[in-house]
């Protein structure tokens, strides 16, 4: 989809891998590692960004650091248009329907860190969850995007432990 809007795949890659979570950081040495590209066609695509102002950056001793810019007019726009791409929205959207009594969805994995992913892996919380009907939802909704989505639960006290760590 997002492929006929944008027709630079480095250009995408760099997108989902900073507004899938907003708090991604990244250096150039580590986005030529992750996306397999030549540096060259990265730097254009964040020079390009960062001119657009939708990148940010800061220096980390000798490396320049780029994560998006939330205070950019355009944020919660192209947020909204990759979690979409991915199939984040449809898949959160479809499990928490009527899950149970479910208080938090938490983001994990690759997907957490901003890297796209054939693997959606999220953290629910709440009280009597029903497993069954997460088991054919996540099912489901991994099929509708083609993607194998992977769950776990925790109670309100699990997430409290886990946050504290």
């Amino acid at each position: 989809m997002i492929g006929s809007l944008i027709t630079s795949q480095t250009r995408i890659k760099i997108l989902k891998r900073f507004f899938l979570n907003s708090s991604t950081r990244a250096h150039l040495r580590g986005l030529e590692a992750e996306f397999g590209e030549s540096s060259n066609a990265i730097r254009v695509e964040l020079n390009r960004l960062e001119s657009a102002g939708l990148l940010k950056s800061s220096r980390h001793g000798n490396k320049k650091l780029y994560q998006a810019d939330r205070a950019h007019p355009l944020f919660n726009d192209i947020h909204s248009i990759i979690l979409k791409e991915t199939g984040l929205d449809r898949i959160i959207s479809k499990m928490v329907s009527r899950a149970g009594n479910l208080m938090a969805v938490y983001l994990a994995g690759d997907f957490a860190s901003g890297r796209d992913s054939h693997i959606i892996e999220l953290i629910l919380v709440g009280t009597g969850l029903d497993n069954d009907y997460l088991d054919r939802e996540a099912e489901q909704a991994g099929k509708m995007v083609g993607r194998e989505v992977r769950y776990t639960v925790l109670t309100p006290g699990d997430e409290q432990e886990l946050l504290s760590r």
